[in-house]
């Protein structure tokens, strides 16, 4: 029987199946051993650190006129808030 390949004549990995899924081998047996060292460990759906600082879950009243404003200007609209904030901090400090 010949061997499906996981790619297509451009390079492009194909879509794959549960097949090809059943047939991959865990990580400790296909990897060299000085590469398993340097990888992190973690269980499964486990997260990593954290790339930037965490922020903080408060809740916060805004008036209604600033909630219009940051929503009309579309997705992350949040963020935006949270910059002009920034903003207005770095400004203030003493």
């Amino acid at each position: 029987m010949k061997r499906k390949t996981l790619t297509d004549k451009s390079g492009e990995v194909r879509q794959l199946t549960r097949r090809d899924i059943k047939k991959f081998r865990p990580a400790a047996e296909v990897l060299p051993a000085a590469l398993l060292e340097v990888l992190p460990s973690r269980k499964r759906g486990q997260r990593g650190p954290q790339k930037m600082p965490t922020k903080e879950s408060v809740t916060v009243r805004y008036s209604r006129e600033v909630l219009e404003y940051f929503r009309s200007t579309g997705a992350g609209w949040q963020s935006r808030i949270d910059e002009v904030l920034k903003e207005w901090v770095i400004q203030h400090k003493s």
